[in-house]
């Protein structure tokens, strides 16, 4: 199946299913903001497929809830126990569906209050984190409770695992989350990654591995440690199953927004996903440093995949106490390498991830915008980073996007590749690829929006990357341009060069031997790690400065990736009669219109 298939299976239908279930909303005016609309929609939407499911088997779980309870059966043996009855990995032993609800109208508030507590503590989780008894009681104030939930017990509210699967569900499900998105405008981007963005994640995670897997199906495991509403993790599970039917994926993430997190599990309890490996969170505090704060929920786990979209742009001050306190513990923990600004927090993701990636055989896809490429002096944190990831042979790819691509900001982002066990060809050597003039024009943006990825944009990308060359691809309009280099490309030593203070016989002046500088004279030189030190010296300083030398205690080792540099190419100006030309076509333009506006002849 083509990624435009994959796209199109939010199709018409499911589309106007979701619209059905949005325009619930409508009765929520006045009393919610249209921001609002999703923090009832969504749960509802939830509770609603919940009960919808639970149907067939509500009585039987009703009646082996009660013997248990008469048997005093608690705990994890309950839970089993009724979820086998239920058939499902949750369960409700309350007395009321959707219909008895609204049956007894002049008590919806306390039955419903019954109805939530019946169920089953991962729905519970769910319920607490969307926040949604506090929704619940503006609702009963508000007077739309009993309304709501005629309406979603209504036609358009039918979402019957007979009538809808699973997989359609969450479709529905994403689709309502782009409503909802949509709805928060510029904040869009902190709820939903556009799945154009994720299908090439995906396809430059499996490329490698793609032979074998149709070939023989596969056993892995995902991992989100920044999941928003795990839209990520269910592409991947999408894309290998479409590769092979034999192919399985368990999936874990992490998040640290309550709502989202919510929206999360309850997608992947919605879709028969892993939902207990969905984790609330600070991934980037330690396990147990905040008793308040859960922190790092999957220490000492190794993952075949990690694919990821952290937020950039963000400080860590929040963590800093737990980061630097884990940093010191150098690398048996995870900020083993160094320690970025304050400021921006992106790549403690990416330390995150390469210290959960499988030895041998994990693969990451991690956006990053630009910053991860080139901020930080020689020896600064952000430098050692990219130190640590391109001496260790991490980085396979960095690709950059094109601008315009995310619902929340129009800057350059870039995915980067990583690996534990590269293929030999790409050993000791990174690929950069500019896709940046890779997209296709939106119809209609959404926020930031306003350019896509399809099917044959995602293709001629894959080809670059699976080409492994310099070289440039062009179809039609779209063009990619791929470079390889050697890791030690991207690094250099900063040298301090002096000048040798001398007596006024021009002789140096030694103090202990050593020669001594004249104050206030100091430059510095960045070398290439591919050149020889004293050859630059000789042959770029010397002849302009005999007296030079460098004072190698303060040498320096620093990494970045000039990627724009790399890729710029010399467009000469316009020339100035052509320029001329075009402002007397322009004015005789002008005159034209405005005596058309005047009514002159």
């Amino acid at each position: 199946m083509s990624i435009s298939d994959l796209q199109k299976q939010t199709n018409a239908n499911i589309q106007a299913k979701a619209n059905l279930i949005w325009e619930i909303a409508t009765h929520l005016v006045g009393l919610f903001k249209p921001h609002e609309y999703g923090k009832v929609i969504l749960p509802m939407t939830v509770l609603k497929r919940f009960d919808d499911a639970l149907k067939p088997t509500k009585d039987a779980v009703v009646e082996m809830a009660k013997k248990l309870d008469s048997q005093h059966v608690e705990g994890v043996a309950r839970d089993g126990i009724l979820c086998r009855v239920s058939q499902y990995d949750f369960y409700n032993t309350s007395n009321y569906d959707f219909a008895k609800l609204i049956a007894d109208p002049d008590n919806i508030e306390i039955n419903f209050e019954a109805y939530l507590q019946g169920f089953s503590s991962n729905v519970k989780d769910i319920i607490d984190n969307f926040d949604f008894t506090n929704t619940v009681k503006l609702m009963v104030k508000g007077g739309v409770l009993f309304v709501t939930l005629q309406e979603f017990n209504s036609a358009k509210g039918d979402m019957s695992p007979d009538k809808i699967t699973s997989a359609d569900m969450g479709y529905i499900f994403e689709e309502l989350i782009r409503k909802f998105s949509e709805s928060y405008d510029e904040q869009a981007g902190a709820h939903f990654t556009s799945r154009d963005i994720i299908y090439l994640m995906t396809e430059l995670l499996v490329a490698p591995e793609k032979a074998a897997i149709v070939a023989e199906g596969c056993t892995k495991t995902a991992y989100d440690m920044a999941m928003g509403t795990s839209q990520m993790l269910g592409c991947l599970t999408e894309r290998l199953q479409d590769i092979s039917p034999d192919a399985a994926l368990t999936c874990f993430g992490q998040e640290f927004n309550p709502e989202t997190y919510a929206i999360a599990k309850a997608d992947m309890l919605i879709k028969g996903g892993n939902s207990s490996g969905m984790k609330f969170g600070d991934t980037l505090l330690q396990k147990d440093f905040d008793s308040k704060t859960p922190g790092d929920q999957f220490e000492g786990y190794e993952f075949d995949y990690i694919i990821s979209n952290p937020p950039f742009g963000i400080d860590w001050k929040r963590e800093k106490l737990s980061v630097e306190s884990e940093a010191k513990r150098g690398f048996d923990g995870r900020f083993g390498p160094g320690l970025p600004a304050i400021s921006d927090g992106q790549m403690l993701f990416m330390l995150n991830g390469v210290k959960k990636l499988k030895e041998g055989s994990g693969r990451m896809a991690i956006i990053q915008n630009g910053s991860s490429l080139f901020t930080g002096d020689a020896g600064s944190g952000a430098s050692e980073i990219r130190r640590y990831v391109i001496e260790g042979d991490l980085v396979e790819a960095i690709i950059q996007l094109p601008t315009d691509l995310f619902y929340n900001t129009g800057i350059s982002t870039y995915i980067w590749v990583l690996a534990k066990g590269k293929p030999m060809n790409r050993c000791g050597k990174v690929q950069l690829i500019d896709a940046s003039k890779c997209f296709v024009k939106r119809r209609k943006n959404i926020g930031s929006k306003r350019v896509d990825l399809d099917d044959a944009c995602i293709a001629l990308i894959l080809r670059a990357y699976e080409g492994f060359t310099d070289e440039t691809y062009q179809e039609n309009d779209l063009v990619v341009e791929s470079k390889v280099f050697n890791n030690r490309f991207f690094g250099f030593t900063k040298v301090t060069v002096e000048t040798t203070l001398t007596d006024g016989s021009g002789k140096p002046v030694l103090k202990k031997g050593k020669k001594q500088p004249v104050k206030g004279a100091s430059d510095t030189e960045i070398i290439p790690l591919s050149e020889d030190i004293d050859a630059y010296m000789e042959k770029n300083v010397l002849p302009y400065n005999p007296l030079a030398y460098i004072d190698h205690t303060k040498d320096k080792i620093g990494y970045e990736v000039p990627f724009t540099r790399l890729f710029y190419k010399f467009v000469p100006p316009t020339p100035s009669d052509e320029i001329f030309a075009e402002i007397i076509e322009f004015e005789a333009e002008e005159t034209v219109l405005m005596n058309e506006l005047f009514h002159k002849e």
